[in-house]
Protein backbone atom coordinates (compact mmCIF):
# COMPACT_ATOMS: atom_id res chain seq x y z
CA UNK A 1 0.00 0.00 0.00
CA UNK A 2 2.49 2.06 0.62
CA UNK A 3 4.67 2.12 -2.53
CA UNK A 4 1.32 2.13 -4.73
CA UNK A 5 0.87 5.89 -2.56
CA UNK A 6 3.84 6.95 -2.89
CA UNK A 7 3.72 6.47 -6.74
CA UNK A 8 0.25 9.09 -6.68
CA UNK A 9 1.43 11.71 -4.66
CA UNK A 10 0.65 14.19 -7.04
CA UNK A 11 -1.19 14.69 -10.14
CA UNK A 12 1.11 16.12 -12.50
CA UNK A 13 1.05 14.01 -15.53
CA UNK A 14 3.05 14.14 -19.04
CA UNK A 15 2.49 13.06 -22.60
CA UNK A 16 3.93 9.76 -23.64
CA UNK A 17 4.47 8.84 -27.53
CA UNK A 18 4.20 5.09 -28.31
CA UNK A 19 6.87 2.95 -30.49
CA UNK A 20 5.32 2.80 -33.67
CA UNK A 21 5.23 -1.13 -33.93
CA UNK A 22 1.99 -0.84 -35.67
CA UNK A 23 0.61 1.70 -37.85
CA UNK A 24 -2.24 2.71 -34.96
CA UNK A 25 0.57 3.57 -32.11
CA UNK A 26 2.35 5.44 -34.66
CA UNK A 27 0.69 8.95 -34.16
CA UNK A 28 -0.85 8.27 -30.94
CA UNK A 29 0.07 10.33 -28.19
CA UNK A 30 -1.76 9.28 -24.89
CA UNK A 31 -1.66 10.76 -21.30
CA UNK A 32 0.57 8.76 -18.96
CA UNK A 33 -1.33 7.73 -15.92
CA UNK A 34 1.33 6.65 -13.68
CA UNK A 35 0.75 9.34 -11.09
CA UNK A 36 -2.92 8.04 -10.77
CA UNK A 37 -4.01 5.41 -8.25
CA UNK A 38 -3.51 1.78 -9.92
CA UNK A 39 -6.37 0.15 -7.21
CA UNK A 40 -9.79 -0.25 -7.50
CA UNK A 41 -12.09 2.85 -6.48
CA UNK A 42 -14.01 3.31 -3.18
CA UNK A 43 -16.22 1.19 -3.29
CA UNK A 44 -19.13 3.20 -1.50
CA UNK A 45 -18.59 5.77 -4.04
CA UNK A 46 -18.98 3.94 -7.18
CA UNK A 47 -22.24 3.12 -9.33
CA UNK A 48 -22.52 0.84 -12.22
CA UNK A 49 -23.69 2.92 -15.53
CA UNK A 50 -25.38 1.00 -18.59
CA UNK A 51 -24.81 3.03 -21.92
CA UNK A 52 -27.57 3.58 -23.78
CA UNK A 53 -26.45 3.44 -27.37
CA UNK A 54 -27.88 7.03 -28.27
CA UNK A 55 -31.47 5.79 -27.59
CA UNK A 56 -34.09 7.18 -25.02
CA UNK A 57 -36.26 6.05 -22.34
CA UNK A 58 -38.67 4.55 -25.26
CA UNK A 59 -36.18 2.75 -26.67
CA UNK A 60 -35.97 5.36 -29.80
CA UNK A 61 -32.19 5.97 -31.01
CA UNK A 62 -32.26 9.99 -30.89
CA UNK A 63 -28.44 10.53 -31.24
CA UNK A 64 -26.57 8.58 -34.23
CA UNK A 65 -23.96 6.61 -33.84
CA UNK A 66 -23.56 5.84 -30.77
CA UNK A 67 -23.16 2.22 -29.25
CA UNK A 68 -20.78 -0.30 -28.33
CA UNK A 69 -17.69 0.63 -25.80
CA UNK A 70 -15.90 -0.90 -23.10
CA UNK A 71 -17.92 -1.78 -19.77
CA UNK A 72 -16.88 0.86 -16.94
CA UNK A 73 -17.94 1.32 -13.44
CA UNK A 74 -19.52 5.40 -12.68
CA UNK A 75 -17.69 7.22 -9.80
CA UNK A 76 -20.28 9.21 -7.58
CA UNK A 77 -18.60 12.78 -7.80
CA UNK A 78 -19.77 15.32 -5.19
CA UNK A 79 -20.84 18.54 -7.08
CA UNK A 80 -23.27 19.94 -4.33
CA UNK A 81 -22.74 18.02 -1.15
CA UNK A 82 -23.91 19.93 1.81
CA UNK A 83 -23.01 17.56 4.03
CA UNK A 84 -19.19 18.89 3.60
CA UNK A 85 -20.10 22.46 3.87
CA UNK A 86 -17.74 24.68 6.05
CA UNK A 87 -15.70 21.40 6.85
CA UNK A 88 -12.08 20.87 5.64
CA UNK A 89 -10.51 17.68 3.81
CA UNK A 90 -7.75 16.05 3.34
CA UNK A 91 -6.89 14.53 -0.54
CA UNK A 92 -5.86 10.77 -0.02
CA UNK A 93 -5.32 9.83 -3.36
CA UNK A 94 -5.99 11.15 -7.28
CA UNK A 95 -7.95 8.86 -9.64
CA UNK A 96 -8.89 8.23 -13.11
CA UNK A 97 -12.69 8.55 -14.16
CA UNK A 98 -13.59 6.63 -16.93
CA UNK A 99 -16.78 8.97 -17.56
CA UNK A 100 -14.87 11.95 -17.77
CA UNK A 101 -11.83 13.65 -19.29
CA UNK A 102 -10.29 15.55 -15.95
CA UNK A 103 -9.58 13.26 -12.85
CA UNK A 104 -10.82 12.99 -9.95
CA UNK A 105 -9.65 13.11 -5.95
CA UNK A 106 -10.82 10.97 -2.83
CA UNK A 107 -11.18 13.72 -0.05
CA UNK A 108 -11.61 12.23 3.91
CA UNK A 109 -13.98 14.56 5.82
CA UNK A 110 -13.07 13.73 9.22
CA UNK A 111 -13.62 9.71 8.45
CA UNK A 112 -16.36 10.49 5.37
CA UNK A 113 -15.04 9.80 2.34
CA UNK A 114 -15.93 11.75 -0.85
CA UNK A 115 -14.80 11.82 -4.85
CA UNK A 116 -14.37 16.17 -5.62
CA UNK A 117 -13.25 16.95 -9.56
CA UNK A 118 -9.65 17.33 -9.14
CA UNK A 119 -8.14 20.75 -9.27
CA UNK A 120 -5.05 21.66 -11.21
CA UNK A 121 -1.64 22.10 -9.23
CA UNK A 122 -2.81 20.16 -5.96
CA UNK A 123 -0.82 17.41 -4.06
CA UNK A 124 -1.35 14.16 -2.17
CA UNK A 125 -2.21 15.57 1.85
CA UNK A 126 -2.77 18.65 1.14
CA UNK A 127 -5.82 20.30 2.71
CA UNK A 128 -8.88 22.08 1.00
CA UNK A 129 -11.67 23.74 2.84
CA UNK A 130 -15.28 23.99 1.53
CA UNK A 131 -17.07 26.40 3.48
CA UNK A 132 -18.05 30.73 3.43
CA UNK A 133 -14.83 31.46 5.37
CA UNK A 134 -12.76 28.98 2.90
CA UNK A 135 -9.42 30.79 1.48
CA UNK A 136 -8.65 31.86 -2.06
CA UNK A 137 -6.44 29.43 -2.63
CA UNK A 138 -6.67 26.03 -5.36
CA UNK A 139 -8.65 23.44 -4.36
CA UNK A 140 -11.04 25.64 -1.90
CA UNK A 141 -14.50 25.75 -2.69
CA UNK A 142 -16.91 29.59 -1.82
CA UNK A 143 -19.45 31.05 -2.77
CA UNK A 144 -18.81 33.76 -6.34
CA UNK A 145 -19.78 36.36 -3.92
CA UNK A 146 -16.19 36.04 -1.88
CA UNK A 147 -14.40 34.85 -4.56
CA UNK A 148 -11.96 38.50 -5.80
CA UNK A 149 -11.61 39.91 -9.63
CA UNK A 150 -8.94 37.78 -11.68
CA UNK A 151 -9.22 34.86 -9.96
CA UNK A 152 -9.63 31.47 -12.07
CA UNK A 153 -12.57 29.21 -10.81
CA UNK A 154 -14.04 25.71 -12.07
CA UNK A 155 -17.14 24.02 -11.18
CA UNK A 156 -19.33 26.64 -11.09
CA UNK A 157 -23.60 26.54 -10.46
CA UNK A 158 -25.87 27.71 -12.29
CA UNK A 159 -28.45 28.11 -10.08
CA UNK A 160 -27.48 28.29 -6.06
CA UNK A 161 -27.75 24.75 -4.86
CA UNK A 162 -28.37 22.97 -7.93
CA UNK A 163 -24.43 21.61 -8.23
CA UNK A 164 -21.85 23.07 -10.49
CA UNK A 165 -22.58 22.77 -13.95
CA UNK A 166 -20.18 25.15 -15.69
CA UNK A 167 -16.37 24.69 -16.05
CA UNK A 168 -15.87 20.69 -15.20
CA UNK A 169 -13.92 19.49 -18.16
CA UNK A 170 -9.98 18.58 -17.95
CA UNK A 171 -7.83 22.04 -18.43
CA UNK A 172 -10.86 23.89 -18.05
CA UNK A 173 -11.77 27.37 -15.95
CA UNK A 174 -14.23 30.06 -15.60
CA UNK A 175 -12.07 34.11 -14.61
CA UNK A 176 -14.01 36.61 -12.39
CA UNK A 177 -14.39 39.75 -14.17
CA UNK A 178 -16.12 42.14 -11.61
CA UNK A 179 -19.73 42.95 -9.45
CA UNK A 180 -23.07 43.98 -10.81
CA UNK A 181 -25.22 44.47 -7.96
CA UNK A 182 -25.99 41.03 -6.63
CA UNK A 183 -24.43 39.27 -9.59
CA UNK A 184 -20.88 38.23 -10.37
CA UNK A 185 -19.64 38.68 -14.25
CA UNK A 186 -17.93 35.67 -15.36
CA UNK A 187 -15.81 35.02 -18.96
CA UNK A 188 -16.21 31.16 -19.41
CA UNK A 189 -13.75 28.89 -21.45
CA UNK A 190 -15.87 29.55 -24.77
CA UNK A 191 -15.34 33.49 -24.03
CA UNK A 192 -18.80 34.02 -23.26
CA UNK A 193 -19.43 36.75 -20.23
CA UNK A 194 -22.25 36.04 -18.03
CA UNK A 195 -23.61 37.25 -15.23
CA UNK A 196 -24.25 34.45 -12.28
CA UNK A 197 -25.69 35.29 -8.58
CA UNK A 198 -23.31 35.88 -6.04
CA UNK A 199 -24.25 32.84 -3.28
CA UNK A 200 -23.39 30.24 -6.30
CA UNK A 201 -20.61 27.95 -5.09
CA UNK A 202 -17.40 27.10 -7.11
CA UNK A 203 -14.34 26.02 -6.80
CA UNK A 204 -10.78 27.95 -6.97
CA UNK A 205 -8.36 27.13 -9.70
CA UNK A 206 -8.54 24.91 -13.13
CA UNK A 207 -9.67 21.57 -13.45
CA UNK A 208 -7.11 19.21 -13.68
CA UNK A 209 -5.54 17.13 -16.95
CA UNK A 210 -5.01 20.23 -18.96
CA UNK A 211 -3.01 17.98 -21.60
CA UNK A 212 -5.96 16.47 -22.47
CA UNK A 213 -6.20 18.92 -25.18
CA UNK A 214 -3.46 16.97 -27.00
CA UNK A 215 -4.08 13.99 -26.86
CA UNK A 216 -4.28 12.14 -30.47
CA UNK A 217 -5.98 8.67 -30.38
CA UNK A 218 -4.06 7.22 -33.20
CA UNK A 219 -6.37 4.93 -34.27
CA UNK A 220 -10.38 4.60 -35.03
CA UNK A 221 -10.46 1.60 -32.47
CA UNK A 222 -9.44 3.63 -29.06
CA UNK A 223 -13.33 5.52 -30.41
CA UNK A 224 -15.37 2.25 -30.64
CA UNK A 225 -13.96 1.85 -27.09
CA UNK A 226 -15.85 4.91 -26.22
CA UNK A 227 -19.04 3.95 -27.47
CA UNK A 228 -18.51 5.75 -30.61
CA UNK A 229 -18.98 4.59 -34.03
CA UNK A 230 -17.77 5.75 -37.47
CA UNK A 231 -19.92 9.14 -38.42
CA UNK A 232 -20.66 8.83 -42.29
CA UNK A 233 -20.58 12.18 -44.44
CA UNK A 234 -23.86 12.80 -45.92
CA UNK A 235 -22.04 13.27 -49.08
CA UNK A 236 -21.29 9.82 -49.08
CA UNK A 237 -24.74 8.54 -48.96
CA UNK A 238 -27.61 8.09 -51.22
CA UNK A 239 -30.19 10.39 -52.31
CA UNK A 240 -32.65 8.59 -50.46
CA UNK A 241 -30.81 8.51 -47.17
CA UNK A 242 -29.44 12.39 -47.15
CA UNK A 243 -30.00 15.54 -48.76
CA UNK A 244 -26.56 15.83 -49.75
CA UNK A 245 -26.61 12.24 -51.31
CA UNK A 246 -26.16 10.97 -55.24
CA UNK A 247 -24.53 12.97 -57.78
CA UNK A 248 -22.33 12.48 -60.74
CA UNK A 249 -18.99 12.51 -58.95
CA UNK A 250 -18.11 13.77 -56.27
CA UNK A 251 -19.65 16.78 -54.97
CA UNK A 252 -19.77 19.30 -52.11
CA UNK A 253 -22.99 19.18 -51.27
CA UNK A 254 -24.93 21.33 -53.65
CA UNK A 255 -26.79 23.17 -51.03
CA UNK A 256 -26.44 24.51 -47.37
CA UNK A 257 -25.72 22.05 -44.88
CA UNK A 258 -28.73 20.16 -43.76
CA UNK A 259 -29.38 17.39 -41.84
CA UNK A 260 -30.64 13.76 -42.89
CA UNK A 261 -34.38 15.34 -42.30
CA UNK A 262 -33.38 18.22 -44.23
CA UNK A 263 -32.98 21.27 -41.13
CA UNK A 264 -30.18 23.56 -41.29
CA UNK A 265 -27.37 22.29 -39.32
CA UNK A 266 -24.83 25.44 -39.19
CA UNK A 267 -25.59 29.06 -38.37
CA UNK A 268 -29.80 28.50 -38.00
CA UNK A 269 -30.32 30.02 -34.42
CA UNK A 270 -31.78 27.08 -32.20
CA UNK A 271 -31.78 28.59 -28.78
CA UNK A 272 -35.37 28.51 -26.93
CA UNK A 273 -34.35 29.58 -23.75
CA UNK A 274 -34.58 33.28 -24.18
CA UNK A 275 -35.59 34.30 -20.08
CA UNK A 276 -31.60 34.19 -19.39
CA UNK A 277 -30.58 36.45 -22.61
CA UNK A 278 -30.81 39.45 -19.87
CA UNK A 279 -27.72 37.53 -17.91
CA UNK A 280 -25.91 36.92 -20.99
CA UNK A 281 -23.07 40.14 -21.41
CA UNK A 282 -21.60 39.05 -24.43
CA UNK A 283 -21.26 35.36 -26.19
CA UNK A 284 -18.95 33.92 -27.91
CA UNK A 285 -18.91 34.85 -31.44
CA UNK A 286 -20.52 38.75 -30.12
Amino acid sequence: MNNIASQVSSQEVVLKRLSPSTPGQRGAVLIDKRCLWKGKPWKALVKGSARKGGRNSSGKLTVRYKGGGSKFIGRQVSFNDRSIWNQTGTIERFEYDPGRTAFISLVDFNGEKKYLLSTNGLKQGDKIEIGDSAPIAPGNSTMLKNVPTGVQVHSVELVPGRGGCISRSAGSHSSVLGREGEYVILKLTSGEKRKFLGDCKCFIGSVSNPDHKNVKIGKAGRNRWKGIKPHVRGVAMNPVDHPHGGGEGKTSGGRHPCSPWGLATKGKRTRSKRKTNKLIIRRRNG
